[in-house]
This record gives structure tokens, C-alpha cells and sequence, in this order.
């Protein structure tokens, strides 16, 4: 992917030096208010003191975390996809009479506190629409490449893509809805939304890539093959074949390897806002 030589995005917050994750407040002052808190309430403080002393030691009270060149490199390729995102959605946005509004990109290590909650970097990349932040551990890279055979930079772009795809969704609405309809349907027909979801997310970074290649001549040879590769190997069904061995369909939440890598093609092909509409068609047919 050629990457180099463009503008950075300035909406890039790098806590990777972080002592510990940003929790409570990150205790200090704001610790102490919570403990009052809790007292006044008649609650008892001393298991929210145990979390904050365990909050200090997971920031091991020692020198920030040394960052190598290569992780360097990567936060830079970072901050300049999310620079590409920002202006392909803004384009967009205009198109449809709409204000696109930058998201905020938190590079992370090992643990972080969003608005959604604390979240280990196992979790994997995840956005937050309290927020609008997308979060990312840089080592997520590492365990697409020799976990899950999905290396590239291209993939690793699919992969912030598909993130700021699900900012696309919350700012167009889409996800509060999609939330409003999981809270009155059964497990199976949340876990089915779930996938619409991420099918659309995965159409958008498709349709981020398709004017992304018009507008700066990006994709190599062989990118497209990356990002088609990341899709699939990070399909439910492949995913949970490589955990137990079996597949479970009706737990599905982000889509087959199929599915989720003809969304992204579709994107890709086309760069058409209207043919994401991945709500209307049957679940069969998605």
C-alpha cells in the first residue's frame, strides 16, 4: 500500500506510555472522590480501593513503555489511514447533505478504559460510540500476521477501515437502531443484527478503499488479496472451527469469512453508499 509521504491525522491519542490503563479516572484525585462517594452512599469502599491499588500495579509504577521503530512505523501508517478515512467520509457525508465529524483514535497497550467500559487488548480493535473513539492495541498486527495468517499493511488498513466504518454507522444512526431492535428480539436475532452490522462496517471499508485508490492511487499488488484474506480469516465460522473445532451458527455475530469478505469486495467495487444496505436482504442471502 502506498502510504508514504501524506498527511497524518491530528485526531490520533497515543496512550501507549500510559501507566496503567485510564481507569476511574485514573485514580489520584478522582480515586479519592469515588471512595467518598461510595462512603457517603453507605457502600463499602475497600473493593474499590482493592481496584485502584490493582490499577496502579498494572501500570507497574515504573518508566513508560519503550516503543521500537518498527511499532513507530506502524503508528505513523496508523495515523495516516485514519487522515485517508477522514477525508473519503468527508467527501461522502457532503454528498449526502450531511457534516461528517472525525473520530478519535486511541493507540493503546495491553488495557484501556473507554466510555464502553475497560477492555483488554485481547478484545482486538473495537470502536466506542459513547465516545467516538476507535481503539487499538499495535500488537493486534502482530497476532493477524502470525495468529491468524493475515499480514500486510493493506489488511492492517481493512482492519481501521472496518472500525471507522461503525463511526459511519453511529453518526448516520444506524447503530442506535440496530440497538434499539436487539433490546425487544431473541438471542438469535440479535446475534443476526449483530452481523448486519458488521457486514455494513465491512461495505464501508470497502467503499473508504475504492475512493482512497481514486483519490491517492493507493493499492500495490497484492493489497486487495490482503484485505480479502484479513476478511476471511476473521470469519465466525473459521474462527470458531480454529477454537472448538465446530461451528455454531446461530452465535454468529460478525459474519462467515464468505460473507465478510464479499461485503468488503462489494465496497470496493463499487463505492456506492446504496448498495450497503445490508438490513433489507434476507439473512440467508447476506
Amino acid at each position: 500500500m502506498r502510504w508514504q509521504g501524506r498527511r497524518g491525522s491530528e485526531n490520533v491519542e497515543d496512550r501507549r506510555s500510559a501507566r496503567g490503563p485510564v481507569m476511574m479516572g485514573g485514580g489520584g484525585l478522582v480515586g479519592i472522590v469515588l471512595v467518598v462517594i461510595v462512603i457517603l452512599l453507605g457502600g463499602d469502599p475497600r473493593a474499590l480501593l482493592r481496584a485502584l491499588v490493582n490499577q496502579q500495579q498494572a501500570g507497574g509504577g515504573g518508566a513508560p513503555a519503550q516503543v521500537d521503530g518498527q511499532e513507530d512505523e506502524r503508528a505513523q501508517f496508523v495515523s495516516v489511514v485514519l487522515a485517508d478515512t477522514e477525508d473519503v467520509w468527508a467527501q461522502q457525508f457532503q454528498q449526502m447533505g450531511k457534516v461528517y465529524r472525525d473520530p478519535k483514535l486511541v493507540m493503546f497497550r495491553d488495557q484501556v478504559q473507554s466510555a464502553c467500559g475497560f477492555q483488554q487488548a485481547a478484545t482486538g480493535p473495537f470502536y466506542c460510540p459513547l465516545d467516538q473513539r476507535v481503539y487499538i492495541d499495535l500488537s493486534f498486527f502482530d497476532e493477524m500476521e502470525q495468529g491468524l495468517g493475515a499480514g500486510g499493511d493493506f489488511a492492517q488498513a481493512y482492519v481501521i477501515a472496518h472500525e471507522v466504518g461503525h463511526h459511519v454507522q453511529n453518526l448516520l444512526g444506524v447503530s442506535d437502531e440496530v440497538h434499539r431492535r436487539q433490546s425487544r428480539a431473541s438471542e438469535e436475532e440479535a446475534n443476526q443484527l449483530s452481523v448486519r452490522l458488521e457486514l455494513q462496517a465491512d461495505f464501508y471499508a470497502g467503499v473508504w478503499a475504492h475512493h482512497a485508490e481514486r483519490n491517492w492511487d493507493i493499492l500495490e499488488e497484492g493489497d486487495v488479496e490482503e484485505a480479502l484474506n484479513a476478511a476471511t480469516a476473521i470469519g465466525d465460522d473459521r474462527l470458531q472451527r480454529q477454537s472448538r473445532g465446530f461451528v455454531v451458527p446461530e452465535s454468529f455475530t460478525h459474519g462467515t469469512s464468505k460473507q465478510r469478505a464479499k461485503w468488503f469486495f462489494r465496497g470496493l467495487k463499487t463505492g456506492d453508499m446504496e448498495q450497503g444496505d445490508t438490513f433489507s436482504i434476507p439473512y440467508n442471502q447476506l
